[in-house]
Formats: structure tokens, sequence, C-alpha cells
């Protein structure tokens, strides 16, 4: 019983033109050209299944997100606002390249609430990207580790919510989602309105 491969890379294609939730096993079976028993005997579940074919797909992603999270070698500005309108336009990009992947994972997140599975997966990914958006646009305080974690945190749990607020919105009007700099202005905006945490 061979057929993992081709049990995840069916399973990816399914996705990407039917989603997470009309997927169902015997689908996986017609475009990977395997059989119902390798399922089980490869995944357990085709839930399982789907759930590794989303996270292959999505660490693919991932990569290409640190690409467009890293200076550029040519890059020369050392204007902060210019910098943070540069990388969000980059990461902009990928969502007009990776279409399908995205709309695959938006509905990933409202399965998950009900596959335990697939929810903790994506949460430990989710920790990932986190930690390299905080990274991307701060300097951490090398003297005090406990101090740098909470930093990584409370930024990377922001920069998170950002990046999945504009993922949405360039899925459902992307000729009204922010480019990369309405996203300069808007957190310069924020970050003058200091009376606003007062």
């Amino acid at each position: 019983m061979g057929h993992r491969e081709e049990l995840l890379d069916g399973a990816a294609q399914c996705l990407y033109e039917k989603g997470f939730g009309r997927t169902t096993a015997r689908d996986v079976v017609a475009a990977s050209g395997t059989n119902l028993a390798s399922i089980g005997y490869h995944f357990g579940s085709k839930d399982a299944l789907l759930t590794e074919a989303l996270l292959r797909a999505t660490s693919s992603w991932g990569e290409e997100l640190d690409r467009a999270l890293a200076e550029p070698d040519n890059a020369v500005t050392t204007d902060p606002a210019r910098r943070v309108e540069d990388t969000w336009g980059r990461v902009i990009g990928l969502f007009s390249t990776q279409r399908r992947l995205w709309a695959t994972h938006v509905e990933a997140l409202a399965q998950a609430e009900r596959l335990p599975e697939l929810r903790a997966r994506l949460a430990e990914a989710q920790h990932e990207v986190r930690e390299g958006l905080a990274l991307t646009f701060h300097t951490l305080p090398d003297d005090d580790p406990e101090a740098a974690d909470r930093r990584v945190h409370v930024l990377g749990t922001v920069y998170q919510a950002l990046l999945t607020g504009i993922m949405v919105q360039w899925m459902l009007d992307p000729d009204a989602a922010p480019t990369g700099r309405d996203i300069a202005d808007g957190l310069r905006a924020i970050a003058e309105r200091t009376d606003a945490f007062a």
C-alpha cells in the first residue's frame, strides 16, 4: 500500500477545487488514482489527510511569505515607514499569486472549530508566523529573554491579526483592499494617536 504522496497531491487538488468541507474521500480517491483503504492506512481518516495536505501547501506558502518579509539585498532605504510599505506590498503581492491557497486556508479556519487536530496544527503554524512577523519589523532586547519573548508574542499577535485581516479583505474585495502604502499610513496614524492609549 503505497499511495501516500498520491493521496496528498489528490487531496490538495480537491482542496483547491472543492474546499475542505465539500471534499469527500471518494473525491480524493478519484483525484489521486488510489483507493479508499489507502486513506485509512496512511492517515487514519479523510480529515487527517486533508489537514496534512493543507499544512503541506501552507508550509510552501510560508516559505514564500518568509522571502516576502525579508528585505531584498538591493534595498537601501533607512526610512522605517518606507520599509513597512515595501514589506507589506510584497506580502500583498502573494495574495494574488496564491489566491486558491488562501481561500482554502480561510475555509479551513472555519472547519478548525470542529476538527481538533486541524485546529492544533493551524495554531502551531500560527506561532511560527507570529515570530517571523515580529522579528521582521522590530529589534528585540537581547539582555532580557523574558521581555523579548513577551515582545515577540505581543507584536506577533498584532501583526498576525493585520495579516489575516488584509488577507480576508483581498479575498472578498481586492479592488478596495489596502495597499502597502495604506498599511504604512494607517500604522503611522495609529502611532501618532498616543492619546488613544492614555
